[in-house]
């Protein structure tokens, strides 16, 4: 239990200094990371180089460091777009497409398409967050609400995509085919989905427009257009984004929005303000690698394996034992792989099907992963928010995240009200 308590550390600063204060847009995230990445580190045995190593392992692996330059290149692109005009006249198209009532509706859709096409929340939230906060900023639509929207229509594909690496890691830790799965998974997902359009919709019908509609610039809106085109015929999310800041770097000055300089500065401001965030995801990775090294994740996986009854019993127990994985580690592709060798075993003796584990672990980790407040999806949105003017906190957003709590709510009935498993 002592292993966990960084995470108990961090949870009751953030949580608990945001409560006391009345305001959770101006509570500094990195700094709760820090005090609970030091304390980490001090309550670790060993010597504090050895101490500050495993620390640096964690802040450093791979994966952290392919997030930071996604951080980096999609902060240049949100900022060069915006810089040349492609994120207002993507916003005027919009509007001028769909009408006021179904723009919630139309940006959740958008993100579960995206995200189901190219396999990747973050990605999706990448492309999608400044187009969210545009229109948020031209109706009256409440701005971390917009943005939950597509946080958690990104979580749709993410959660049934066949290239999701999380569909990936669940498959074939479970040893059951894609196809497979994905028919659990959709059977599971999609009365939540069509839920959530039911519920976007009514909410949206008093949206209005604050302003006349501006002619639409088309040719700005090139840089997205491009971005989800080349995203949903695969390309690595890096290159999708490196296209998208060249794109908006050659129409830019092609039609006079700025010259060479002025693009490198919008790119450069861009980059500068992914600064907390990347240092956000230093420090997480850091101190949940010093929980993974102090046995936190084994104490859990220990503890809930150990008293297991019955085919209910045990899959809760799968749904529960992933769901901590991903609060300690932030990332629910490491935690399917991380339990996934456990459920396989749990379910092999307790006769639940493959698809059926699978289709656990992977929505019950998509709806842990598009909950907490400092997941890889939410501070992203959070930062790319940023770069348009616009201070949300992780929490703020938090509060309107529907779809992850659908999801969420969905295992949980079917583990205790289905009778054919």
């Amino acid at each position: 239990m002592k292993a966990l308590s960084p995470l108990f550390l961090f949870l009751a600063l953030y949580l608990g200094v945001s409560i006391i204060a009345g305001d959770f847009y101006k509570v500094p995230v990195t700094i709760a990371f820090l005090i609970a990445g030091i304390y980490a580190v001090a309550i670790t045995k060993g010597k504090i180089d050895d101490r500050v190593r495993v620390f640096s392992r964690g802040a450093g692996s791979e994966n952290v460091l392919l997030m930071v330059w996604i951080y980096v290149l999609a902060g240049a692109f949100a900022a060069s777009a915006k810089a040349m005009g492609a994120v207002d006249a993507t916003v005027n198209l919009t509007l001028d497409l769909l009408p006021a009532s179904l723009i919630m509706p139309g940006i959740f859709l958008a993100a579960c398409f995206i995200s189901l096409a190219i396999g990747t929340s973050v990605g999706t939230v990448a492309a999608l967050t400044p187009v969210a906060v545009g229109l948020a900023q031209e109706s009256n639509i409440t701005l971390p609400l917009m943005v939950a929207i597509v946080v958690g229509g990104a979580f749709f594909g993410d959660n049934l995509s066949f290239i999701s690496d999380t569909t990936i890691s669940a498959t074939q830790t479970q040893g059951c085919k894609m196809n497979d799965k994905f028919k659990a998974n959709f059977a599971l997902v999609m009365p939540v989905a069509l839920v959530m359009i039911i519920v976007y919709y009514c909410l949206g019908r008093d949206v209005n427009i604050t302003q006349e509609i501006p002619e639409v610039l088309w040719w700005k809106i090139i840089p997205y257009m491009l971005v989800i085109f080349t995203a949903i015929c695969g390309l690595n999310v890096m290159m999708v984004l490196l296209l998208g800041i060249v794109s908006t770097g050659i129409i830019g000055m092609i039609d006079g929005s700025y010259n060479v300089f002025q693009w490198m500065g919008s790119m450069g401001n861009g980059i500068v303000s992914m600064g907390d965030l990347i240092v956000m995801a230093i420090l997480a990775a850091g101190m949940l690698e010093m929980i993974r090294h102090n046995g936190g994740i084994d104490f859990l996986i220990d503890k809930l394996t150990r008293n297991i009854s019955g085919r209910r019993g045990a899959e809760m127990s799968i749904a529960t034992l992933v769901g901590l994985v991903v609060i300690c580690t932030a990332n629910n592709t490491v935690s399917i792989i991380t339990t996934g060798p456990i459920a396989k075993d749990i379910a092999t003796r307790y006769s639940i099907s493959p698809r059926r584990s699978a289709s656990i672990l992977d929505t019950a980790s998509c709806c842990l992963q598009g909950l907490i407040p400092y997941s890889a999806q939410i501070i992203t949105a959070t930062g790319l928010a940023a770069t348009s003017g616009a201070l949300l906190s992780p929490l703020s957003i938090c509060q309107y995240l529907y779809y992850p709590l659908g999801i969420g709510l969905a295992v949980l009935c079917t583990i205790l009200f289905r009778t054919n498993r």
